[in-house]
């Protein structure tokens, strides 16, 4: 069966103006060690943890290298490194805003409290059918929805921390997207973010000859092609066609397109308007862009992952854009009916929920490797600047590997021009 696809128009989005130097995010990874495996993950386990003098060190390099708002601490899983707490509290100190990427099985309500009281400003738990987790015996994607109420609940209590959830999406489980978008449009209050990574296999290997420094590898054994992944290649307009299932409204706003394909949206982000008690329709272009300058102009860096306070502020966004923002006019229109035909629901919360749809590497038919153009997740590695998706490559081979396509027939393909649509 043909998967649907979702036409998208990059050229009507904002095209966020992060760079590899002036970002939104970084990303710190502490250790290799981890408490779960996950199907096809690149990283192999090792019980390796970072002191804090390597990390101080680290930060530093960010600190000279990189601006950036927010800095999501990863792994492995980074809450088994035993001073996770003190890591936090450093990153807090140097002026960003620390985000724990983590599978969550190793957070409790003690530990929570130990890292909101360091600065921690947010988490992102990824959840998702890739893990065989001890805490939900799920074989599907809508299974697991108990147990994103229960992280999401468990930071309400406490306050004041964002809650997003990260999902690896395959060919086989592009369908279930639409039962994490509606579990989340039922808590636009406690769940803020959601994301929506497409798995990096099967094109990732391809038809494609692969050289480290001139020297032919074989790559198989550094990146995984399991069964899992499906028989398909996933772009970001196959998910937007499977959220528009169950949400007509949902329009992408923002993006970042690829170093190779600038036809790519990479990280394609809509932000929704919407209360507990429904939807009124997204932003758009403007208002991403007035608050990325805005952030940019008060702050001195672009702006990423917010506070539940500022989720809160659905209203006061519709009216400070209502003029510029031709879909902010459309929800406010939406949101007004609403309150003449409901008046009590004057007093209901308008929460701003964001999607994101993250496409992996790209292969082009020549063996080009096209990365995200202003790339978040950035990590440090000896001392300089690299991709953290690629960061095997480096550690295998000492660099990142460069690829030749071929034909069918084995033949070399020559890179031909870059063709814009």
């Amino acid at each position: 069966m043909m998967t649907a696809v979702a036409e998208l128009t990059p050229r009507e989005y904002y095209r966020l103006p992060w760079s590899l130097t002036d970002n939104a995010i970084s990303w710190l990874e502490i250790t290799d060690d981890c408490n779960l495996e996950c199907v096809g993950c690149y990283r192999p386990h090792k019980k390796n943890h970072k002191t804090l003098a390597q990390i101080a060190d680290e930060l530093a390099v960010f600190k000279r290298c990189r601006k950036s708002d927010c800095m999501s601490i990863a792994g492995g899983d980074p809450l088994v490194h035993p001073d996770i707490v003190e890591i936090v509290a450093m990153i807090k100190a140097g002026g960003w805003k620390p985000i724990v990427n983590t599978n969550g099985l190793a957070l409790g309500k003690k530990l929570l409290r130990k890292l909101k009281n360091a600065g921690v400003y947010g988490f992102t738990f990824h959840i998702d059918t890739t893990q065989v987790r001890a805490d939900s015996a799920a074989t599907a994607e809508k299974e697991h929805n108990p147990l994103r109420l229960k992280f999401a609940e468990m930071l309400a209590e406490v306050g004041g921390i964002s809650c997003s959830f990260n999902q690896t999406v395959s060919a086989d489980t592009l369908d279930q997207i639409k039962d994490t978008v509606t579990f989340a449009q039922l808590h636009p209050d406690i769940v803020h973010t959601v994301v929506f990574i497409l798995f990096r296999t099967p094109d990732l290997m391809g038809n494609f000859d692969f050289y480290a420094q001139g020297r032919p590898v074989v790559f198989g054994s550094t990146y995984e092609n399991p069964d899992w992944g499906g028989d398909a290649v996933l772009k970001a307009k196959h998910v937007v066609a499977k959220i528009r299932e169950v949400d007509q409204d949902y329009e992408p706003s923002a993006y970042l397109s690829g170093t190779e394909d600038l036809n790519a949206t990479k990280w394609l982000l809509a932000s929704r308007l919407a209360s507990k008690r429904g939807a009124f329709g997204y932003v758009g272009a403007k208002f991403m862009e007035g608050v990325q300058l805005g952030h940019h102009f008060f702050k001195g860096t672009w702006l990423s992952y917010s506070a539940p306070r500022q989720n809160r502020m659905g209203r006061l966004s519709m009216f400070l854009f209502f003029l510029i923002d031709e879909r902010i006019r459309s929800s406010a229109k939406h949101y007004l009916i609403s309150l003449f035909k409901r008046p009590w629901t004057i007093f209901d919360r308008v929460h701003l929920q964001t999607y994101t749809v993250i496409q992996p590497i790209d292969m082009m038919p020549d063996g080009r490797i096209s990365m995200c153009d202003g790339c978040p997740d950035m990590t440090v590695h000896e001392g300089e600047l690299r991709w953290s998706c690629r960061l095997e490559e480096i550690k295998e081979y000492g660099c990142f590997l460069q690829a030749s396509g071929r034909t069918a027939g084995g033949e070399r393909v020559v890179p031909g021009p870059v063709e814009i649509h």
